[in-house]
């Protein structure tokens, strides 16, 4: 299958963030045929048949570009994930296991909406278990380790059950900032009568940019630029929830607000 022209921007700007170990897993995952067709299915499923938004190959993207930017800012603060700062693994290997889930977290929408998040582990587990060995073939104790963090991760992002490291946390706020306008384009284009989440699918709509930056008291802000007010039920709806179930809350800053008017402050 051909991968779109957004499809590969995102991979760019993932690729350009990284180097070392994280890259090469990347680079691996991206090329990995299995992969791809499972998240171009879960579109075929999410869009074509239930009316749903974006949970394919961009998606999957932009919620691992997310991930890797707050991670980044959290590295910039002096801020350890769950892996060193228990010393039971490194930085590097935290931003691998973000990387992984992030990529496959949706590829249960192959399957069914209720429960996708499950799902999505089921059809993991056989892709992480060859990345690892790929990439950690000599070291047990890492495979064992970042096998259970990569499904903490997978299963965490729908903030329906609780997770407890950071690096879920962030896979879970990465999966929320998808939101802006774009990834409801196609469902809208084709729907011609009302179904299963169409509230998401014209809230989504009046939301312009998702930005993702420094913050001024803790070290990430998410501002969220919208052109009309119902692009506050994606901020009050999906993301500031998957905010307050994340480990990372206490990091971060969310401001949303329409273009030309006071941005209203969450966090």
């Amino acid at each position: 299958m051909r991968k779109s022209v957004i499809q590969m921007n995102f991979e760019k700007k993932i690729i350009d963030r990284l180097n070392g170990k994280p890259l090469e897993v990347m680079e691996y995952i991206i090329s990995d045929k299995e992969i791809q067709i499972l998240q171009d299915y879960a579109n075929v499923v999410s869009i074509k048949r239930l009316g749903y938004n974006d949970h394919g190959p961009v998606h999957m993207r932009k919620a691992a570009l997310n991930a890797i930017l707050m991670f980044d800012l959290l590295e910039q603060a002096g801020i350890k994930l769950n892996l060193e700062k228990e010393h039971i693994g490194t930085a590097e290997d935290s931003k691998i296991a973000i990387l992984v889930a992030a990529m496959i977290h949706d590829i249960g929408m192959t399957i069914s909406r209720q429960g996708h998040e499950f799902m999505s582990v089921n059809l993991a587990i056989p892709i992480i278990n060859r990345i690892l060995e790929q990439f950690y073939h000599s070291d047990i104790s890492k495979k064992v380790i970042m096998k259970s963090l990569i499904i903490e991760c997978i299963f965490g992002h729908m903030a329906t059950h609780a997770i407890h490291s950071l690096e879920a946390g962030l896979v879970l706020i990465g999966d929320g900032c998808d939101m802006e306008q774009g990834r409801s384009r196609i469902s809208t284009i084709l729907s011609e009568r009302p179904r299963v989440g169409d509230i998401h699918r014209y809230s989504s709509t009046g939301i312009e940019r998702v930005n993702i930056i420094k913050g001024e008291k803790r070290p990430i802000q998410i501002r969220v630029d919208m052109s009309e007010s119902v692009g506050f039920f994606q901020v009050e709806e999906v993301l500031f929830p998957k905010i307050s179930f994340s480990p990372v809350k206490k990091y971060i800053e969310l401001y949303a607000g329409v273009k030309g008017k006071e941005l209203k402050r969450y966090l």
